[in-house]
């Protein structure tokens, strides 16, 4: 009888289906802690970085511009919307569709609205 090491033991897949899960979990809470998941209904206000939910259509968007001197172009799903002076809540306008709103210029993260298709 010689002494070999014993095989491995592999996880059972219950156990490797908890894991997976919970670095899934670990992964996207990281992410969701860096910005806001605001809901609105008719209108809804946003900062960088935010995802948030218009739950009607138009949906009247606002967004809080960045500090600093000056104003910033705002761009809509790579349209122009407007120029805003820094550090203000302004006014984007009404939105059927969902948009992901970019401060030029002004390295910060983009802000998300999804707004529903209304049939």
């Amino acid at each position: 009888m010689t002494n070999r090491p014993s095989p491995p033991r592999r996880a059972t897949p219950a156990v490797a289906a908890f894991l997976a899960t919970l670095l899934a979990t670990l992964a996207l809470g990281g992410c969701a802690s860096s910005a806001n998941f605001p809901t609105g209904a008719i209108s809804i206000t946003l900062k960088p970085g935010d995802t948030g939910t218009c739950i009607t259509a138009p949906c009247q968007v606002s967004l809080e511009t960045p500090p600093g001197q000056g104003s910033y172009e705002v761009t809509g799903n790579q349209i122009r919307v407007g120029t805003y002076p820094a550090g203000q809540t302004v006014n984007l306008g009404g939105y059927y569709d969902s948009q992901r709103f970019d401060i030029v210029g002004a390295h910060v993260a983009p802000a998300y609205v999804y707004i529903p298709h209304m049939r």
